[in-house]
């Protein structure tokens, strides 16, 4: 476990349910990825992301799909691509990303607590 962290400071991590609206194949990538367009809602809008998930999914079988993500970070420049906001995801047992998303679903946009 990491150091341990305060209430407010976790409430700092926006965290928010997003539905994939375009998915693309980004062979500029260093590692393998996949160029993101998430629907966060008529509050946030949509956020792009580039997320190394080549191993599970690919980008035709994204379109729909709810994810969540942190919409707050700063913007982050990867190659050519500005990703916007980091798709949250776990590592299986040979550390490829797993996409985390809500097990029923719920409105775009809606805040993880």
């Amino acid at each position: 476990m990491t150091d341990r962290i305060g209430f407010d400071d976790f409430m700092k991590v926006d965290i928010r349910t997003g539905t994939v609206t375009r998915a693309e194949a980004f062979p500029e990538a260093r590692k393998p990825a996949i160029k993101l367009w998430v629907d966060f809602g008529p509050e946030i809008g949509e956020l792009k992301s580039s997320a190394q998930i080549t191993c599970h999914y690919a980008p035709e079988t994204l379109v729909g799909r709810q994810v969540m993500a942190v919409v707050n970070f700063p913007p982050r420049q990867i190659g050519k691509f500005m990703s916007q906001c980091l798709v949250l995801g776990a590592p299986d047992r040979n550390g490829e990303v797993v996409l985390l998303r809500p097990d029923q679903e719920v409105p775009n946009g809606a805040r993880m607590f």
